[in-house]
């Protein structure tokens, strides 16, 4: 009888032990697999060269659309999910992001609708916004001459805009360099990491709404004397019009490049922003500032892996959000 029923027992023990496997088996399979390099390798095999290529075809036509590309991962991805709920517009209930005074000068949103036109007449409803904004992004990164950043794919659509919390997630140009820091912490992103990301100041430009309390009623003595009567010429102003196109170049150098010149020109007081010269100033964010402005390649390599947190940023997936037939409005539920 002992041996019959020790017999038993290791039975059963072996018994449940293949069941509970069986049971974690069938919830693997259950779980969803999250972002995944090359996601629409079988569903889509060519999104991602197509992609790729109407990035390359409309920036040759519109050496802008590169920063906006860049500009979207930052503004949708930073706030609370990389779920492309930046580019929904405005509808009866909610206000789009694109309204927010954060996106003030986000634009060429039409130039996305033009790569998803593409990408669905290939595989119509398989590839999502979300992916679209975030690979264009690595893209236009590519066309300003910085890394190529090798990123995840598998990102769904959010049916909703994020409009009233936006504020709480972006940070905006006259924050505190802790207040920054706090803001991307929270994603992960650690402090070099936000020094790089602020390195993309080193292409594009800033539109005077959002400088002219360092030029007026008195010149802020922390900027460059010899940087100012160009700012001045640029921004003539001290209320500029937010819908004439008065604006300064980021970097007066290489305005076109992302590059380590922003870290020199910022160490030089020659940051057009506020957040741009406390960056250069700050001692938690000064031996970086000064260590990329030195090493391109430290710039890049910190950069890639602040791009990569952001873009990975609460996604949904597998089952979660939707694919959108187009990129402004969700889709309609019948």
């Amino acid at each position: 009888m002992g041996s019959s029923s020790s017999s038993w027992c290791v039975f059963l023990v072996v018994f449940l032990g293949l069941v509970a496997a069986g049971l974690g088996q069938d919830q693997d399979r259950d779980e969803e697999p999250g972002l995944v390099m090359n996601f629409y390798k079988d569903s889509c095999p060519q999104a991602e060269d197509i992609i790729t290529e109407q990035v390359k075809l409309l920036y040759k036509r519109h050496k802008n659309t590169a920063f906006s590309w860049l500009r979207n991962i930052f503004h949708d991805c930073a706030v609370q999910s990389c779920d492309a709920s930046l580019l929904l517009d405005t509808t009866r209930r909610t206000l789009s992001e694109k309204e927010t005074d954060r996106s003030f000068g986000l634009r060429n949103f039409r130039y996305l609708d033009t790569i998803k036109e593409a990408v669905e007449r290939e595989c119509p409803e398989v590839v999502s916004c979300a992916d679209i904004l975030v690979l264009s992004a690595r893209d236009g990164i590519v066309a300003l001459g910085g890394p190529y950043i090798p990123l995840k794919t598998g990102r769904r659509d959010g049916r909703r805009s994020r409009s009233v919390v936006v504020e709480q997630y972006l940070p905006d140009h006259n924050e505190s360099i802790s207040s920054v820091l706090e803001k991307f912490g929270a994603m992960g992103i650690d402090t070099p990491g936000v020094v790089a990301l602020l390195g993309a100041h080193s292409v594009g430009r800033t539109h005077c709404v959002k400088l002219v309390q360092r030029l007026y009623p008195e010149v802020d003595p922390a900027l460059n004397p010899d940087h100012v009567p160009h700012m001045l010429k640029k921004c003539p102003d001290s209320i500029p019009d937010p819908k004439a196109v008065q604006y300064v170049r980021n970097d007066r150098g290489t305005p076109m490049k992302l590059d380590n010149n922003y870290y020199r020109n910022i160490l030089d007081s020659k940051g057009l922003l506020l957040v741009d010269h406390q960056l250069a100033h700050d001692p938690l964010t000064r031996p970086f500032v000064k260590k990329m402005a030195k090493n391109q390649d430290y710039f890049f390599k910190e950069f890639s892996r602040a791009i990569t947190i952001l873009s990975e940023n609460n996604p949904l997936t597998g089952s979660k959000g939707e694919i959108r037939k187009q990129c402004n409005v969700a889709n309609k539920h019948h």
